[in-house]
């Protein structure tokens, strides 16, 4: 039997961005150093398959300080946390080390910044995701004020028009932030904006490589967590630069072929805490299937790194 023929356009860049390296990289080391187990607050990254590999290595993941033992590491995840986070695992003498992106650690001091000059904040971002619920915890109560959306912005109830400044969350869409953004200077324009953009190159590069695929696909592989931001951002920006159809999915086995029959062209990208193992699955299960060819559609390299925190350098 013949195979149908397809091709599969790669996005370049996907998958793992710096930060995320350098997060599994913490929790690998920590172990080497301290031994199985080390705790971790939150899943380091939002990657089921990255986290149960660590699970494995001997991490345990916890959503609260307080399940964790006073004598074992504990190691903050990649989205950032809280001021009270930290505070605390110090009151409890607890050897902590920060995996926190250190472009989220940016946006942290920024944040901090405006606030020590008597600015408010307004934030950009998703309600209840880590991230946002860290760069929010950095400030006292009432200090950070929330906008998910541009309609959002008529009902923000502000202490002073003339002192105010915006951070975003760093995984957001570019265009939908743009807009927002646009919003809050019409109605406050004295608003301050970051020196530098607070979307992180990572997601601005998986974005824009989205956005390159877009017009040669008939359909779009986002791989990614359902609770990934970044990851979720690349379907509906494939969807915006007219994918007809763009799912995201975990690994392999998650694919709907049935939505494929008849396709000739797929785009595949993967979000920035998903491994390349997964990209390679997914080709993998499409050779099964058709008399694939596959082409890398590249928009921009990526050689940043992270070093990891000094604790994790210095003998025991």
């Amino acid at each position: 039997m013949t195979l149908p023929p397809l091709t599969l356009y790669l996005a370049a860049p996907r998958g793992f961005c710096a930060g995320v390296d350098r997060a599994i990289k913490i929790v690998e080391l920590a172990i080497e150093k301290w031994g199985a187990p080390v705790y971790v607050r939150h899943e380091i990254v939002h990657n089921k398959f990255v986290v149960d590999a660590l699970r494995v290595k001997g991490a345990i993941f916890v959503e609260d300080l307080d399940d964790c033992p006073t004598d074992r590491p504990v190691i903050f995840s990649a989205h950032g946390v809280p001021k009270s986070v930290p505070a605390a695992a110090e009151a409890r003498q607890m050897i902590a080390v920060d995996a926190t992106c250190p472009l989220v650690t940016k946006v942290h001091s920024e944040a901090q910044r405006h606030s020590e000059a008597g600015l408010q904040m307004v934030m950009i971002g998703h309600a209840g995701h880590p991230e946002t619920v860290g760069t929010m915890g950095q400030l006292p109560e009432g200090e950070v004020l929330l906008v998910e959306t541009a309609a959002d912005v008529a009902g923000l109830s502000v202490r002073d028009p003339a002192k105010l400044a915006y951070i975003t969350q760093t995984t957001l869409s570019v265009d939908d932030t743009a807009e927002i953004v646009a919003v809050l200077q019409a109605r406050f324009p004295a608003i301050i904006g970051p020196h530098k953009e607070d979307i992180c190159y990572a997601t601005t590069n998986r974005q824009a490589a989205v956005k390159a695929v877009a017009p040669k696909i008939d359909a779009l592989l986002v791989i990614g967590a359902p609770n990934s931001s970044n990851s979720k951002r690349l379907v509906e920006v494939g969807r915006s630069a007219g994918c007809a159809y763009a799912q995201l999915v975990q690994r392999a086995t998650d694919i709907d072929w049935r939505a494929l029959e008849g396709i000739r062209a797929v785009g595949v990208t993967a979000g920035a805490s998903a491994p390349e193992v997964l990209v390679n699955e997914v080709i993998d299960a499409f050779r099964a299937r058709f008399q694939t060819s596959v082409e890398i559609v590249e928009t921009a390299q990526e050689n940043i790194e992270f070093k990891v925190p000094r604790v994790l350098r210095e003998p025991v």
